[in-house]
């Protein structure tokens, strides 16, 4: 096979950039075999953007904090042990959520399918188990629905060329509607015990759901920050045509992030026919919306490229807060949904004002 050169057209081979010294870098080269994907100024915007990542986490958790406190000083109800682990039963199943939303944001798509995902799921499991399926193999049902409704999602955006936010509003039709007719929009009762143990048991003094959803938040953490797989996401929701001629398989990227998504909201659902003791066909009802704000929160853009794991999780956690700080002190929950609105126009305008500085001074 004849060696492939590098050839850049003469006014583009040279770009300057000013490292802190002061000095001009030299010419752009290619990459080499084993070296993270990407021209080197999408490589450059891919560093910057995860050095801007703990910017991003520590505003969430300064948020997150002051939250906190304000609610100690405000009820005594607040840091008791039975609140707090009601609080991680409640934000575990959001985290998770948000966390596989997350993968779809940073390659600058959108997934509106994931609570009816999550309600499908959930209540094909909790049917499963009524007609005697063993409990694993229930459970890996009810998770490889949430995997196979995410990989058609994929497909319809790479292959169909469909816009993400079109194709997953059509499959959040589509499995509200399917769980609705195998359910005849009837609660499933009569799960066995084992099965619920596994949302409200816990493990010394832990709720199992925090555990897990802690587990699913380092795994994607380590997936985004060490591993190829990771650079590649951050480099399609870069730019997906200078990631593409740099040999990132972008359709196999794209598809991966939506099966991941569908995966999630797979274990979601799960998790909460597992915690409520039956599949309720219309859990998850608005579900996508509030995933899609702890991202934003936790600092994502929704232009791709921005965010991580640690960060939507933190979202979660806020939202969370709010919202059993809110029932705590008798507050009027359209208040909490205004508080809410408020933070995600604060983390866009500051995503927004952050863009246009870094465009400025790059």
């Amino acid at each position: 096979m004849p060696k492939l050169v590098w050839r850049e057209p003469v006014e583009t081979t040279t770009i300057v950039n000013r490292p802190p010294g002061g000095a001009q870098a030299g010419p752009e080269t290619p990459p080499r075999p084993g070296e993270a994907p990407g021209p080197q100024a999408e490589t450059r915007r891919r560093v910057l953007t995860l050095g801007d990542i703990a910017g991003r986490e520590s505003g969430g958790l300064v948020v997150l904090l002051v939250a906190v406190g304000a609610l100690t000083l405000a009820s005594d109800e607040f840091l008791t042990a039975n609140n707090l682990a009601n609080l991680a039963r409640q934000v575990a199943i959001f985290g998770i959520i948000a966390v596989g939303q997350l993968l779809v944001i940073l390659t600058a798509g959108i997934d509106l399918s994931v609570g009816s995902v999550l309600g499908l799921s959930g209540a094909s499991t909790a049917q499963f188990l009524v007609a005697g399926v063993p409990i694993v193999p229930s459970i890996l049902l009810g998770v490889g629905i949430g995997t196979g409704l995410g990989l058609v999602n994929g497909l319809l955006v790479t292959r169909a060329l469909l816009p993400p936010f079109i194709a997953t509003l059509g499959m959040l039709g589509i499995a509200r509607g399917m769980v609705l007719l195998s359910t005849d929009a009837q609660t499933i009762q009569g799960v066995p015990e084992a099965f619920q143990t596994i949302a409200n048991g816990t493990v010394l003094g832990i709720p199992n759901l925090l555990l897990i959803a802690v587990a699913v938040t380092a795994a994607m953490w380590f997936v985004l920050s060490r591993t190829v797989f990771g650079r590649y996401i951050y480099a399609v929701g870069s730019n997906p045509e200078s990631a593409r001629l740099a040999g990132v398989p972008v359709r196999l990227v794209t598809v991966s992030v939506y099966v991941i998504s569908g995966t999630l909201a797979g274990l979601g659902g799960v998790l909460l026919a597992s915690r409520l003791g039956a599949g309720i066909p219309t859990a998850g009802t608005g579900f996508e919306l509030s995933a899609i704000a702890a991202c934003v929160i936790g600092g994502a853009s929704l232009f791709g490229a921005k965010g991580s794991a640690v960060g939507a999780f933190t979202g979660a956690l806020i939202m969370g807060v709010l919202n059993n700080g809110g029932n705590l002190l008798a507050i009027n929950a359209f208040y909490l949904q205004i508080a809410i609105g408020v933070l995600i126009l604060v983390a866009v305008g500051f995503d927004q004002l952050n863009t246009r500085r870094s465009a400025a001074g790059g």
